[in-house]
Parts: C-alpha cells; sequence; structure tokens
C-alpha cells in the first residue's frame, strides 16, 4: 500500500527505482562457460584417441588379449613373469589362440596386450577426467544453470559404454569365435559417436551466452536445421555399418571398385543361413551395404550442401562448405581403404575422416540452429 505524501513534503525527495539491468536469462547463473568448455575438449579429444586406439586394436586382432573384466585392479598391467605366463595362460584357453594363433609365443602375446591395455586404460583416465572436472566445478558451483543434468548425462554414457565394452569383448571369448561379435562392435562404436556428438553440441554452445542463443533462434533455418539432422542420421546409419564392415574384416574382401567380383554386387551375398546372417556375418553382403550407403550419404550431402550454401548467413554457409569438402575427402578414402584391402594407416585415416566428418555435420547443424549474428550487409 502507499505510503501518503507529507503536506510540505519537496517533490523529488523519494528514493528513485532502481532500473533491472538485465532480464531472467541474465539473472541466472553463468557458471565458468569458458572453463567447462575446455574441459569438453580436452574430454572430446581424448574420445577420439580412444576411438583410433579402439580401431587399431580391432585391426591388430589384439581386443580379445585381455579376457577379464576387472575396472580397478585392471588399471594395473603384468609386473612380473609370473603374472605374464597366468595372462597368457588365460588367452590361450580362448578360440582366438586355438583357432587362429596356436603357436604364438609370449613376446608375440605381449605385443597384442598392451594394445588391448592401453584402449582400456584411456577409458579409465577418460572416467578420470570427466570426474575430477565435473566434481570441481559441482562443489564450486560454477555450472550454468541448466547444465549439470547435461554434464552428468556425459558421465553416465560414458560408464554405459565401459560396460558395452566388455559385453562386446565376452562375445569372442567362447564357442568358435575368434572376434568379437559385429553387431556388438558396431553397438561399441556407435555410442562413442553419440558421446562425441553430445561433447561437440554443448562445446558449440557453452561458446556464447545463453541470451545470445535465445535471441539467434528467432534467425533460425528450420528447413536447412531439418536436412542436417537427416544429414547426421545418415552419416550415423554409415558409421555403423563401417563397423560391421571392421568386426569381421569385411574390407579386406573385394579389393576392387567400383566393381566387386567384376559385377555390382558379389556373388555369394546370401549365402549363409538363416537368411538374417548374411546382413551382419556374409562379408561380401556387408561390404556392399556399406558401399551402397556411402553413395547415398555422398548423394544426400551434396543435396544439404546445394541447400546450405545458399544461406543469407556467411558463417552458417561456410560451415556447410567445410562439411561438402569432408565428404568429398570422406568418400575417397573409403575408395582407397577398399583398394588397398584395408591397410591400417589408410583405413585408421578413414575413421578419423569419420570423426571430422560427424563433428562438422554437428557443427553446421548448430549454425543452422543458432545462426552467428552478423551485419545487415552481410
Amino acid at each position: 500500500m502507499a505510503q501518503k505524501r507529507k503536506l510540505f513534503e519537496e517533490v523529488g525527495s523519494e528514493t528513485p527505482r532502481q532500473v533491472p539491468t538485465g532480464g531472467m536469462i541474465d539473472s541466472a547463473s553463468r557458471g565458468a562457460r569458458g572453463a567447462i568448455r575446455i574441459w569438453l575438449m580436452v574430454l572430446f579429444a581424448l574420445v577420439m584417441a580412444m576411438i583410433v586406439v579402439g580401431g587399431l586394436t580391432r585391426l591388430t586382432e589384439s581386443g580379445l588379449s585381455i579376457t577379464e573384466w576387472k575396472p580397478i585392479t585392471g588399471a594395473f598391467p603384468p609386473m612380473d613373469a609370473a603374472t605374464w605366463n597366468s595372462e597368457f595362460e588365460k588367452y590361450q584357453q580362448i578360440p582366438q589362440y586355438e583357432l587362429l594363433n596356436e603357436g604364438m609365443t609370449l613376446s608375440e602375446f605381449k605385443a597384442i596386450y598392451w594394445w588391448e591395455w592401453g584402449h582400456r586404460q584411456l577409458g579409465r583416465v577418460i572416467g578420470l577426467v570427466w570426474a575430477l572436472g565435473f566434481l570441481g566445478f559441482l562443489v564450486t558451483r560454477k555450472i550454468p544453470t541448466g547444465w549439470t543434468g547435461r554434464l552428468v548425462l556425459i558421465g553416465a554414457l560414458g560408464g554405459v559404454q565401459g560396460a558395452i565394452g566388455w559385453w562386446m569383448v565376452s562375445s569372442g571369448l567362447g564357442g568358435e569365435m575368434v572376434s568379437v561379435a559385429s553387431y556388438r562392435l558396431a553397438t561399441h562404436l556407435g555410442l562413442a559417436f553419440v558421446i562425441l556428438g553430445f561433447i561437440a553440441w554443448y562445446t558449440y554452445a557453452l561458446k556464447r551466452p545463453e541470451r545470445e542463443l535465445m535471441q539467434a533462434r528467432r534467425s533460425a533455418e528450420p528447413k536447412l536445421f531439418s536436412l542436417s539432422t537427416g544429414l547426421l542420421h545418415a552419416s550415423f546409419l554409415q558409421i555403423l555399418l563401417g563397423a560391421l564392415v571392421a568386426g569381421i574384416d569385411a574390407g579386406r574382401n573385394y579389393p576392387s571398385w567400383p566393381l566387386m567380383e567384376g559385377g555390382l554386387w558379389p556373388s555369394d551375398m546370401f549365402a549363409l543361413e538363416p537368411l538374417w546372417r548374411n546382413f551382419f556375418e556374409n562379408p561380401g553382403l556387408v561390404q556392399f551395404m556399406h558401399r551402397m550407403m556411402g553413395y547415398i550419404l555422398f548423394a544426400f550431402g551434396v543435396v544439404v550442401w546445394l541447400r546450405g550454401r545458399r544461406s543469407a548467413n556467411r558463417d552458417t554457409a561456410f560451415r556447410f562448405n567445410a562439411v561438402f569438402a569432408v565428404l568429398f575427402l570422406q568418400m575417397g578414402l573409403g575408395i582407397v581403404t577398399v583398394v588397398s584391402s584395408a591397410a591400417v594407416h589408410i583405413a585408421i585415416v578413414h575413421q578419423l575422416g569419420a570423426v571430422l566428418l560427424w563433428a562438422l555435420i554437428l557443427r553446421a547443424r548448430f549454425a543452422a540452429r543458432y545462426p552467428a549474428p552478423q551485419s545487415v550487409r552481410g
């Protein structure tokens, strides 16, 4: 209720009201956006390294050298001859040794053991970097409003990834398996790219304040955003098919392009029974699917690029140009990988190309949703 004025009170003697200096978005905790962004970029680099080391572990057929899952004690490698002999004896009991590597020496076993140990150790490092960073920002209350759940999600997915990694390895420890199940490998790699996707998207978002992002959405290009989302999904499917190829070494068969066995497709695409096994275990069909999806992805990428390069926002157009350039390069790398029978160094570069393309598609998609500010003149 307003107070009554005194009869001889001078006008202007009342305390002036304070004018708000910002809106509701500004009043929320901004947190250490820059520091969190750097932390996420470190995590992105570590996950990318994990994918490369995982790919080399697969190409060197080292993934089954450690036959047990010990999240804590497994961080320590064998330190004496007795422990090395014990690990080697465990490996000698699985089908890969009996059917593929019988007669392997202890020295040769150590070579594949270190690849798998390094892969698992890098996973532990990623978990530790996430935990220390998250707890540090949480305790100091530097996490921006609304971001706690997003950062927890990355850690939770990392934990799930560790469990899926063991689920994948366990598939190759029994029966007549000499490698892991290809569909489990695809699940493992697919989740790695999902984690990379979340990290990349959050990194892009943290570069700009929330207020600016809210304003940028007014200039969003919904059609371009939808097209880039479709391209993202198509590239993810191609990544999964690539994992199936790697899982059964299908890339080392049919080293010719554009034909396979002198035809458009191999003659034994459906040789296995039951029929569904061919889609996961038949090298001819699996490589054929990967090739065909590559053509579809490239054609769709051209459509998205033609639309993206016409964007009125120069930054958005530039990002879609970058996507097309890497997509073109990645297709060329895929052809070279096939012709070289999946030579290790070429196959790894091809896998790195997939990571780069994935990040660039996300970057262009982000620009379609949140265009960077520019002058009226463009």
